[in-house]
């Protein structure tokens, strides 16, 4: 096992890394910004250094402080939480040159899966079912327009190196093919200095269904059941469940079965997950995730399998604790990401936490780095803390979830708590009726 952890992140995941760690008994180093230095995670590490001011940039993206902050602590791993350098490739190999263990797969896994053409073309040839479309990047309108015919309409094009919804945008038909195609392009090169783009069969109303994987990079890997993400709002996951209320048990196994068979294939090492459009008892390949996701908990809550600690294992080379036989599903689990923000407009809302009241009882985690009289800095994502819920099925959970958020108070800022009660009482939704544009619905229909 590793003699020092340090962990290159903030807030609530920065707090669940730390805990892990504890309980395996692994020092750990907490780095921070200027802007983050009475942060939970940064009081609860057995050291800390700070590696910036407040911008990401100058901060938590900031390699070169990273990496010295390892070498004053002394830290031979690091673990990257998600977002930030969690899907990093040249900071993995960064890492490895400086004999520093980067707890997550390797640089060549990170690259392929992080170019979305590349990651398709691997995901085929890997048996994983993908979406019809282009077999590459698509540069101009005329062979645009050939594989939008060839494939049928509507089509959706995406940036090759694109996340949360950037540089991708629908085309109906023809008329609208060549706008759209040029939008997308704009958008991608903005956002990610890389204007590719590739062309995809748009479906009318999937679910977003995403299976959790593990591998020991030895050609040893393991599915852990799937979670249905389909509640978002600009493609952005707001409400997540595991299992999926979409799916019977055949069809769980056999994706299971086909994701577990990819990573094995892959040669893949620690957490990943394999995200799908889902429509007609069909599953379409959109992307692979190869990092710890926001929504990992509700997967530990049905399958009581520590996903942290796993990942911890397998980088330091002990390998998985579980075979795909020691992993059964209990009950169902919901995560509700809370942030800081207005209810109804969405508007980021940082400030100062006057009251905060967490719930508690049977069943019920929170995870957040947040607490009474904490400052939440205008500078980062909005989300302060999730709300997870455990119950025998899923009608016990939707109790239990109205129950926890019925509790849950945070004074002094706005936080999305509200939509979250309004959501857990919504008849489609207790009923499993939805899909990735449902969310988007409601709430043009609530403003209207």
């Amino acid at each position: 096992m590793f003699n020092k952890v340090l962990i290159a992140n903030r807030g609530e995941i920065a707090l669940r890394v730390l805990r892990a760690c504890k309980e395996l008994g692994i020092p750990t180093v907490a780095v921070h910004s200027t802007a983050d230095e009475h942060a939970m995670h940064v009081r609860l590490a057995d050291e800390s250094v700070c590696i910036g001011p407040p911008a990401s940039k100058d901060s938590y993206l900031n390699m070169h402080e990273i990496l010295a902050a390892c070498e004053i602590t002394g830290a031979d791993a690091i673990h990257p939480g998600y977002g930030f350098l969690s899907e990093n490739a040249k900071f993995a190999e960064i890492l490895e040159a400086h004999d520093i263990t980067f707890i997550g797969p390797s640089a060549e896994h990170i690259r392929t899966m992080g170019d979305k053409i590349e990651a398709k073309v691997t995901a085929k040839r890997l048996g994983i079912p993908v979406v019809p479309g282009s077999d590459g990047g698509v540069s101009d309108p005329a062979e645009a327009k050939r594989v939008a015919a060839e494939i049928g309409y509507p089509v959706i094009i995406k940036a090759a190196a694109g996340g949360g919804g950037r540089g991708m945008k629908v085309a109906e038909n023809e008329a609208s093919l060549t706008h759209a195609l040029q939008t997308a392009q704009s958008e991608a090169g903005a956002a990610f200095g890389d204007s590719s783009v590739y062309i995809e069969k748009y479906l009318g109303k999937p679910r977003h269904i995403e299976v959790q994987v593990m591998g020991d990079g030895k050609g040893g890997g393991i599915h852990l059941g799937e979670r249905d993400c389909s509640l978002q709002r600009r493609h952005q996951k707001v409400w997540e469940e595991a299992n999926s209320p979409a799916l019977n048990t055949s069809q769980r196994e056999k994706i299971g079965e086909i994701c577990a068979n990819a990573i094995k294939g892959m040669g893949y090492s620690g957490a990943g997950t394999i995200e799908f459009l889902y429509e007609g008892g069909e599953f379409y390949f959109i992307e692979m995730n190869t990092r710890l996701q926001v929504e990992h908990p509700i997967t530990e809550a049905i399958t009581g399998i520590d996903l942290v600690n796993e990942q911890i294992r397998v980088a330091s080379g002990a390998g998985l604790s579980v075979t795909q036989q020691d992993v059964t599903f209990s009950g169902h689990a919901i995560e509700c990401r809370i942030n800081a923000e207005h209810p109804d407009t969405f508007v980021p809302s940082p400030g100062r936490i006057s009251y905060y009241h967490p719930p508690g009882g049977l069943g019920v985690r929170v995870d957040s780095g947040v607490y009474q009289g904490y400052s939440i800095p205008p500078y980062y994502d909005s989300l302060i803390g999730k709300l997870i819920v455990h119950g025998r099925n899923r009608i016990e959970c939707l109790m239990r979830l109205r129950r926890a958020l019925d509790e849950f108070v945070v004074d002094g800022i706005e936080t999305t708590l509200p939509l979250f009660r309004d959501l857990v009482q919504n008849k489609d939704i207790q009923d499993g009726n939805y899909d990735i544009h449902w969310l988007e619905h409601y709430l043009a229909d609530k403003r209207a």
